[in-house]
């Protein structure tokens, strides 16, 4: 087959079929992993929070090392599961899958610094998860998850201003589950309306 050049118009044509391909394939895929790590995430917080009261030792924060091992071994297993499924890598999905990766891996050295230098790493995190939330809402123009991960990205910074731990912990899962958990359950509503 002989490549040919296309015009400006057929090049815009085919750019917004790749979003829209990208978008539905998204609603598909993605929504799972968002609703994985957003709940993920807030168990994890939960946790943390309920053996910090109850014993008043701050060392049950290392169990916050259980949220990458528990959100990677669902990701490993709904990766799994999807990799059974054809279907054609495209750019935005690479793009998308290179922030959220480069994004994970800055939360998990982030995290880890944080046992070492004193800084507010709830912040940090939620910040940087709010910031993937909305860029993958951008790329894919998809509504919900720029204005849901915008809004992460806004209390993200109440963060740094309130003082009182049990505050502080339930801001944190709140955030998840505004930027993660309700769009990705948007998109798995919004998918199995379409394959209807």
């Amino acid at each position: 087959m002989e490549d040919r050049k296309l015009n400006e118009k057929e090049s815009l044509e085919l750019i917004s079929q790749m979003i829209q391909n990208t978008r539905m394939k998204m609603e598909e895929k993605s929504g799972m992993p968002l609703v994985i790590w957003g709940y993920v995430t807030i168990f994890t917080t939960i946790v943390v929070w309920l053996m910090v009261k109850q014993t008043g030792n701050h060392l049950w924060n290392f169990l916050w090392f259980i949220l990458p091992l528990l959100g990677g071994v669902f990701s490993l297993l709904l990766a799994k599961r999807e990799a059974k499924k054809p279907s054609a890598k495209t750019y935005i999905t690479s793009v998308i899958s290179n922030i959220w990766l480069v994004l994970g891996f800055a939360g998990l050295i982030t995290s880890v610094m944080a046992f070492l230098v004193r800084f507010p790493i709830l912040f940090v995190v939620a910040l940087l998860m709010g910031i993937g939330a909305t860029l993958t809402g951008a790329v894919t123009k998809y509504r919900p998850l720029v204005l849901l991960g915008g809004l992460g990205i806004a209390i993200s910074f109440s963060l740094l201003f309130v003082r009182t731990y049990d505050l502080h912990m339930l801001i944190f899962a709140v955030d998840f589950l505004l930027m993660m958990v309700i769009p990705g359950h948007i998109m798995n509503a919004a998918s199995r309306k379409r394959n209807v």
